[in-house]
């Protein structure tokens, strides 16, 4: 059996449906399900069995999962950057991380777990090093604290534990994130509506929707985590991104081409996100190539088009 924590959201949805593809049905998903618009993620997967996360968590800690299981994508996670309720950030997202890490180690089970690229904070590096990390919100934070918690295991660790610091995700299955969902879900809306697409002006010595950031896709993001599934021999943290920034500028650009209307206007920069955005994030990948993975990334317009003719076919 497999097991997805987070498995309703954007990026653990994705993930049953590739395992789905790869004729994978017996997947235990683990989430919370009281946003129940998230159960629209679900309605075209096949899974084996659902349960509540903090069902999930007792069972964990008490050692009672009583389940044969091959490997656990923990994607579940608080991933708001404006939560600054530090006590609840650091219950879901670092000791719940702690209770199935060990649980799996105790079980010889693969753990696999979504970090992130917030870790860097404003860069400008973006190297799997300690010298180059300083998260600037909560949400970094905690994600950060278990990637060092890790560092500590992984010398002794008898089972593959992979941690994936994911850049900017885009793609299908993310609507019921709101006002987290990608730039180009947003843009997207806008232009439908009849609006001008918005971006930032010039800040942080960036020319208006200039700012840049490395766009990944979900599919190529999904691929990439299986891969590694399939080779349990490889364990660490690694970086998850193209390896190019791109600015926001060719987000909007596409979608106005796609929809052929609209133009860019832009924005004054936001107060209370001056000092905790990141202006610029590229992946340094050469970790994730040395570890043997060579699959390839689209380009941020072949994405945004791909995620455009997802959506329409879903209008």
């Amino acid at each position: 059996m497999y097991i997805v924590t987070g498995g309703a959201g954007f990026i653990g949805s994705n993930i049953i449906k590739a395992l789905n593809k790869r004729g994978i049905t017996n997947i235990l998903l683990v989430d919370d399900l009281t946003d129940g618009k998230k159960c629209l993620n679900l309605s075209d997967l096949n899974i084996a069995d659902y349960m509540d996360m903090y069902d999930f968590l007792e069972l964990v800690k008490a050692n009672a999962l009583n389940l044969k299981v091959d490997a656990v994508f923990h994607e579940g996670a608080c991933s708001a950057t404006t939560e600054w309720n530090g006590k609840y950030v650091m219950d879901v997202n670092y000791q719940y991380s702690k209770a199935v890490l060990h649980w799996c180690l105790k079980n010889k089970v693969s753990f696999s777990y979504a970090s992130s690229a917030s870790v860097y904070g404003a860069g400008p590096i973006f190297q799997e090093t300690r010298d180059h990390e300083n998260p600037l919100n909560m949400y970094a934070f905690s994600k950060f604290q278990f990637d060092q918690y890790v560092r500590t295991i992984l010398p002794e660790a008898k089972s593959q534990i992979v941690g994936f610091r994911y850049f900017n995700v885009y793609g299908p299955r993310e609507n019921h994130k709101g006002s987290m969902a990608s730039v180009a879900f947003h843009l997207r809306n806008q232009v439908l509506a009849g609006e001008n697409p918005k971006l930032f002006g010039a800040y942080d010595g960036y020319e208006a929707g200039g700012q840049s950031r490395d766009f990944i896709y979900v599919e190529d993001l999904v691929e990439t985590k299986l891969w590694f599934l399939e080779n349990d021999d490889k364990s660490g943290i690694f970086n998850l991104g193209t390896g190019h920034a791109e600015p926001f500028r060719t987000i909007a650009e596409t979608v106005i081409e796609h929809y052929g209307k609209g133009e860019i206007e832009y924005i004054s920069f936001p107060e209370h996100l001056k000092g905790a955005y990141q202006s610029f994030t590229q992946a340094d990948i050469s970790k994730l190539r040395d570890s043997g993975y060579t699959g390839n990334f689209r380009s941020l317009s072949e994405g945004v088009k791909d995620y455009m003719t997802w959506l329409d076919s879903r209008d």
